[in-house]
């Protein structure tokens, strides 16, 4: 999505690491038109007619998934990544080691707000290693509900996180993949 590429090359930074902040836009300050045109993208890839549920992970993809599932008229859910005193039942959990906090985390949703008749479709701002998606992937197959996609507005194409999902065969579309983020710019995967 050449709108998308353009804003992380204009705004983008890259800090020590190769941490890659585009805090500016997607997940701090959010642009809406923006988030409204990937919702868009997202929607000329996945078929949406057969989906009936977004969801993605707490926190910074929530702007994101929020803005997709309205579009769309779909409801959204989102993981957790603590128990609160308002979760009752049962839960669908999954482990994960987060790349930003550099720690594992439980991913939990209530089985209240999945059932094994949703067709999910998982929405992230950004994938670095694929952790957190693996964990909401695990989530969906454990409520016994059907996975119809991930859509990832940036990914760190150069830690694989998405590879090894479209290697297990998951419908993964990433709207900007970064080959390499350094001292030297950014440079994005061809599409």
């Amino acid at each position: 999505m050449k709108q998308l590429k353009d804003r992380i090359l204009k705004e983008g930074k890259v800090l020590p690491g190769n941490i890659i902040k585009v805090d500016g836009f997607l997940n701090h300050r959010v642009d809406p038109r923006l988030m409204q045109d990937i919702a868009d993208e997202f929607a000329r890839h996945f078929d949406l007619r057969q989906v009936t549920l977004v969801m993605t992970a707490e926190a910074s993809g929530i702007a994101l998934a929020t803005i997709c599932a309205h579009r769309w008229g779909l409801p959204l859910v989102f993981a957790k990544k603590a128990k609160s005193d308002n979760i009752e039942g049962g839960l669908y959990q999954s482990d994960i080691f987060s790349y930003t906090y550099k720690k594992k985390v439980t991913l939990l949703v209530s089985n209240e707000w999945i059932q094994p008749s949703d067709k999910v479709l998982i929405i992230d701002d950004f994938m670095a290693n694929g952790e957190a998606i693996r964990g909401l992937v695990d989530i969906v197959k454990e409520a016994g509900a059907t996975l119809a996609g991930v859509g990832i507005a940036v990914e760190k194409g150069f830690q694989g996180g998405g590879d090894r999902l479209r290697a297990a065969g998951v419908d993964v579309r990433s709207l900007a993949i970064i080959e390499q983020a350094d001292e030297n710019g950014i440079l994005f995967r061809e599409d």
